[in-house]
C-alpha cells in the first residue's frame, strides 16, 4: 500500500474531523419535509427544497432525531401546530452537522419552531381559499339545499370508523320512526391517501347520482391533528362543485377545515350529522301531518257548508219547480201562438206563390216550345251537313277496305282490293 493512500474510515474520519471544526454550531433551517419515518423511537426525516415556481427540487438531506429528544419535540410540536409532523409541512428546524464513519453525513435535529409550520399552514389555506373564490366555487354548495324527503344518503367514511357507527345507529334508532336508506362508499379519512380516497369516493357516487339526495362525509375517531388532510385544493374543488348538498361531519367544534367551509352544511360529528338529517325529515313529516290535518278540516267545513246549502236548495225545489213550471207552460204558450201565426202567414205567402206561377206557367211553356223548337231546326241542319252523300255531291270520295273506311296508308298491304266511292258510282282497286 502507497504511504499517501487512504482506507475509506480514515478518509471518512477527516471529513468528520473537518466538519467538526468548520462547523461547530447549531444552524436554524427551513425546508419540507419528503419523507418521516419512525424506528425504535427515533425520528428519521428526508428534506427537501424545492423552486416556488415549477417545484423541483433545489437540495434534500437527511435528517435525525434521536430517541431521547423526539420522545419531547414529537408530542409538543404536535400541542403547538394541532397536528402530527408528517410529508408535505414545512418545518424550521435548529440542526447540527453530524457525520458517521459507517452512516455517512445527516443533520441532527435538536428543536423545531412548530410557529413556523403554523404559518405556512395559514398561507396554504389562505392561498387555496383565495383561489376557490377566484374560481367561483367556493360558495357553489351553500346555493344548495337539503331536498324535503332526504332519505336516500351516501355516505363517505372508514367502514371501521366508529363514528360511521355512531351516524348509522342516530340514523336508523330515531324516535319516530322514520325510514333512511344509506349507502356506503369506503374511503380513507386520515393520513396521505385521504384526498384521493375521498375523491374516488365521491366519483362512484357521482355515477349513481339519480340514486341519493345528499352526500355525508364523515370522519370520527380520528386525532384533530389528522384535520390537515382535509385542507386540500382539489378534495375542496371536488365538494364545492359536487351536484348533491354535502354535509361534513369531520372535525370538533374549534376546527373548520376547508372542506367544512366549501360544504353545504357543516356539522361537529357523525352524530350531530344523523341528528339534522332526523331532525330536517321530521319537520317535513310535521308539515305533512299538519298540512293534513289543515286539509281534513278545510274538508270537513266544506262538506258542512255544502250540507246546509243543499238542506236550503231542497226546501227552495219545490218553489222554485212550482215557478219554473209555470214560467215554461207560459213560454210553451207563446211559442204555440207564434207557431200558429207563423204557419198561417207562410201558408200566405205560399198561395201567392202559386197563383203567381198559374199565371206564368202558358207563356212560359209557349216559349219554352218555341226555343226547343229552334233547336231542333239546327241540330237538322248540322246532321244534313255531315251526311256522306252530301260530302260526295261536293267532290269528295270515300275509299273502303273490307267495308270500312281507309284512314292510314300504312295499313294497307300489297293485294288489297279496294273500294273508292264517288257521287255517281264506285271504283275498285288494287293495291300494289
Amino acid at each position: 500500500m502507497h504511504t499517501d493512500t487512504l482506507t475509506l474510515y480514515e478518509l471518512n474520519q477527516l471529513v468528520k474531523e473537518a466538519l467538526t471544526l468548520t462547523m461547530p454550531d447549531e444552524y436554524w433551517v427551513e425546508a419540507e419535509i419528503s419523507e418521516l419515518r419512525e424506528v425504535r423511537g427515533h425520528c428519521y426525516m428526508e428534506l427537501v427544497q424545492k423552486d416556488p415556481h415549477n417545484h423541483i427540487p433545489l437540495a434534500k438531506a437527511s435528517a435525525k432525531c434521536w430517541k431521547n429528544r423526539w420522545a419531547y419535540l414529537g408530542p409538543y410540536f404536535e400541542r403547538t401546530a394541532g397536528q402530527t409532523l408528517r410529508a408535505g409541512l414545512k418545518v424550521r428546524a435548529k440542526v447540527y452537522a453530524h457525520f458517521h464513519e459507517s452512516y455517512g453525513f445527516s443533520w441532527i435535529i435538536n428543536d423545531l419552531d412548530p410557529t413556523f409550520t403554523l404559518g405556512d399552514m395559514a398561507r396554504k389555506r389562505r392561498e387555496i381559499i383565495l383561489q376557490l373564490k377566484a374560481e367561483g366555487v367556493f360558495d357553489l354548495q351553500r346555493e344548495l339545499s337539503l331536498p324535503l324527503f332526504a332519505q336516500r344518503i351516501a355516505v363517505v367514511s372508514s367502514e371501521q370508523a366508529a363514528g360511521y357507527g355512531d351516524f348509522y345507529r342516530q340514523l336508523k334508532n330515531n324516535q319516530l320512526g322514520l325510514q333512511f336508506h344509506v349507502s356506503l362508499f369506503p374511503a380513507v379519512m386520515q393520513g396521505e391517501q385521504t384526498e384521493s380516497s375521498i375523491v374516488d369516493a365521491l366519483n362512484r357516487i357521482n355515477s349513481r347520482i339519480e340514486d341519493f339526495d345528499a352526500v355525508v362525509l364523515i370522519r370520527g375517531g380520528g386525532a384533530t391533528s389528522d384535520l390537515s388532510s382535509f385542507d386540500s385544493l382539489l378534495l375542496a374543488e371536488n365538494v364545492a362543485n359536487f351536484p348533491l348538498p354535502v354535509i361534513t361531519g369531520i372535525g370538533h367544534d374549534r376546527d373548520e377545515s376547508i372542506l367544512d367551509m366549501v360544504a353545504c352544511i357543516r356539522v361537529k360529528t357523525p352524530t350531530a350529522a344523523a341528528t339534522l338529517l332526523v331532525e330536517h325529515l321530521a319537520e317535513v313529516y310535521h308539515r305533512v301531518v299538519k298540512a293534513q290535518e289543515k286539509l281534513s278540516h278545510l274538508v270537513r267545513h266544506r262538506m258542512e257548508m255544502e250540507g246546509m246549502r243543499l238542506e236550503r236548495m231542497t226546501e227552495k225545489i219545490p218553489v222554485l219547480f212550482s215557478l219554473v213550471k209555470s214560467r215554461r207552460e207560459e213560454r210553451m204558450t207563446q211559442l204555440s201562438l207564434r207557431l200558429q201565426h207563423a204557419v198561417k202567414e207562410r201558408i200566405q205567402q205560399e198561395k201567392q206563390y202559386v197563383d203567381r206561377l198559374e199565371l206564368q206557367i202558358p207563356s212560359l211553356i209557349h216559349r219554352k216550345i218555341t226555343q226547343e223548337g229552334h233547336r231542333i231546326t239546327m241540330l237538322t241542319q248540322r246532321s244534313q251537313a255531315q251526311d256522306p252523300a252530301v260530302l260526295l255531291k261536293r267532290g269528295y270520295s270515300i275509299t273502303l277496305h273490307r267495308g270500312r273506311v281507309v284512314h292510314d296508308a300504312k295499313v294497307l298491304q300489297p293485294g288489297d282490293v279496294l273500294e273508292t266511292r264517288v257521287e255517281k258510282g264506285q271504283i275498285t282497286s288494287i293495291v300494289k
